[in-house]
């Protein structure tokens, strides 16, 4: 495979651009105009050009579109921005991969986001791609505008894409402005001497969590043996509490703690329960998960130690 990655520098490029060269593949790992590693091969969303001539010089046959603004928070501080870089940039980049070609034309694997489905009833869950869309925040809005392009591209202008659409995905050296990632950063702060306080923001809503391998893991499936205009969930299918999670990590790190909630920490469209069905993935490529949640929440605080202590 000849895989070219947006997004390389990012948390699950960083470990998708691994998989591609433990596997013997050829890698070009794109970063963003500002990334300051000169490994990076420079694209900018924006600019067109760039495109072309990542296209040009990685000549993939598979693209893993990872690159976006993917914090919520900030869709809802600047919505336009996160509109801008998920729906456009992704429209830029199906158009440069047009243009370039290929025989056969490269593979767009785009990572969507559950934040497409947004608040459902409950009748509803587990959440499978059938389902209409009804984001319920910018960031969810805009990657599903990015889908509707990317798809009607496949059917319409000869474009081989297939979408991924991730669940909450956790794991080491994670950005500490999610959940998961800040609740172990915190625990790994007090257990090196820190006050033991730890700020939460809702403790009740339910998400599931699949470990950053497993998600890698995932797209690599549906890079090789994805059907082509189809729509992936990528997800554990269980739902785990905010709250499950806080206790585990709190097991794992064996220090006494005192938690406070913050309400800076609490979102105003918060979606309570998130959990999906992954069947259509599993029957398609047969894929399944293998990392339990227990261990990769001692991999994340694991990390967390790491960081605090370099």
């Amino acid at each position: 495979m000849r895989a070219l990655v947006t997004g390389a520098s990012g948390f699950v490029g960083r470990f998708l651009v691994a998989a591609l060269r433990r596997q013997g593949d050829d890698v070009l790992a794109c970063g963003g105009p500002h990334d300051a590693r000169s490994d990076f091969f420079p694209i900018d969303l924006g600019d067109s050009d760039s495109l072309r001539a990542a296209l040009e010089a990685a000549r993939p046959s598979v693209v893993f579109h990872l690159a976006a603004q993917t914090f919520v928070p900030d869709s809802l501080r600047s919505p336009i921005e996160s509109f801008e870089t998920n729906a456009l940039g992704s429209a830029r980049l199906a158009e440069a991969v047009r243009a370039y070609g290929g025989d056969p034309s490269p593979r767009i694997v785009f990572a969507s986001s559950a934040e497409v489905y947004g608040a459902r009833d409950r009748s509803e869950y587990p959440l499978r791609e059938s389902l209409d869309l009804r984001p319920a925040n910018p960031y969810g809005a805009s990657k599903a505008a990015a889908e509707a392009f990317l798809l009607s591209g496949a059917r319409s202008l000869g474009l081989d894409v297939v979408v991924a659409r991730a669940f909450n995905h956790i794991g080491p050296n994670q950005s500490e402005r999610f959940v998961v990632a800040s609740l172990a950063t915190q625990l790994a702060r007090i257990a090196g001497g820190g006050e033991p306080q730890m700020y939460v923001g809702s403790l009740s809503s339910a998400r599931d969590f699949l470990d950053v391998r497993d998600v890698v893991e995932a797209y690599l499936a549906l890079a090789r043996r994805g059907e082509g205009a189809q729509v992936y969930n990528v997800c554990s299918g269980r739902a785990v509490t905010i709250r499950d999670v806080l206790r585990e990590l709190i097991s794992i790190a064996r220090v006494p703690v005192e938690v406070r909630e913050d309400p800076q920490r609490m979102r105003a469209t918060e979606i309570p329960l998130s959990v999906g069905s992954s069947e259509k993935l599993r029957e398609a490529t047969g894929w399944q998960p293998t990392i339990t949640l227990d261990r990769s929440l001692r991999d994340v605080y694991a990390a967390a130690l790491a960081t605090l202590s370099s």
